[in-house]
């Protein structure tokens, strides 16, 4: 598919506004660059025929967003750490393809340049608008997947800082998910039994039936199909995440003695 129709469906689907105005500034350059090289983007496969020009637009833009919050998080402490931007270019392989990594690399330096270049202040009421624009055009499931990857990105150096916690749960409030969420989603992959606790958002203390009710809700919300639209690529890796919520709630099933 042609560059050119990638951005057309993204840009049609933002409908402008502050992620457009955004995407202006970083596809700009990689446009002219796979223009010149008569390279097509591998975000949206030659052979995905079965996916609409709807869905095709959802993809683009959750994985444009996802470049933009990714700049967000990344520079969230002060510092681009490696070990986060190898997260990042191992995600667009693992996910994308390996096309995906030289163009979404390129989105994010252009990205950081324009954070420096308007200044902080600029650029966090950019980011806020964003990120209501988000939660406009996008599902919960979809803009809950944008945030436990932005919860994995921060968790790649190992050490997870306020300043990062801050930001992905500013974000998340201006997409209209519970900050609370951004808790849970960093016990996941967690081994210990108080991980499991924090991925179903209760105490040690909670009954059996309280246990059951947040698994329930949980599962609920983290289905793998509610991402569906956006390609099998990123319905696997909402499927590792649910995958991760059922191994805490059986912890806790088998540490309580509760049947299944």
């Amino acid at each position: 598919m042609a560059i050119g129709k990638w951005i057309g469906g993204f840009l049609g689907l933002l409908n402008g506004g502050p992620l457009g105005a955004l995407a202006g500034f970083a596809l700009g350059s990689l446009f002219d660059t796979l223009t010149a090289r008569n390279v097509k983007p591998t975000y949206i496969p030659d052979d995905d025929s079965h996916m609409t020009t709807e869905s095709e637009g959802q993809r683009n833009g959750f994985l444009f967003s996802l470049m933009v919050l990714s700049a967000d998080v990344i520079q969230a402490d002060g510092r681009i750490m490696h070990s986060e931007m190898e997260c990042l270019r191992n995600f667009l392989r693992n996910q994308f393809g390996s096309q995906a990594v030289t163009e979404g690399e390129q989105i994010i330096r252009r990205l950081f340049e324009r954070r420096k270049q308007m200044g902080e202040t600029w650029w966090r009421s950019q980011i806020d608008a964003c990120c209501r624009q988000i939660a406009h055009v996008m599902t919960v499931g979809q803009r809950l997947q944008l945030v436990s990857y932005l919860v994995l990105l921060a968790k790649a150096d190992g050490t997870v800082s306020p300043d990062e916690i801050q930001a992905i749960k500013n974000d998340a409030a201006n997409m209209g998910i519970d900050p609370a969420d951004v808790d849970q989603m960093t016990g996941l992959g967690g081994k210990t039994l108080d991980d499991a606790y924090k991925v179903l958002g209760i105490s040690p203390d909670a009954t059996d039936d309280e246990v059951r009710t947040a698994y329930r809700q949980m599962a609920l919300k983290h289905h793998p199909d509610r991402v569906a639209t956006l390609g099998e690529d990123v319905r696997k890796a909402a499927e590792k995440k649910f995958q991760e919520i059922n191994d805490a709630k059986d912890r806790i099933y088998k540490a309580r003695g509760i049947k299944k």
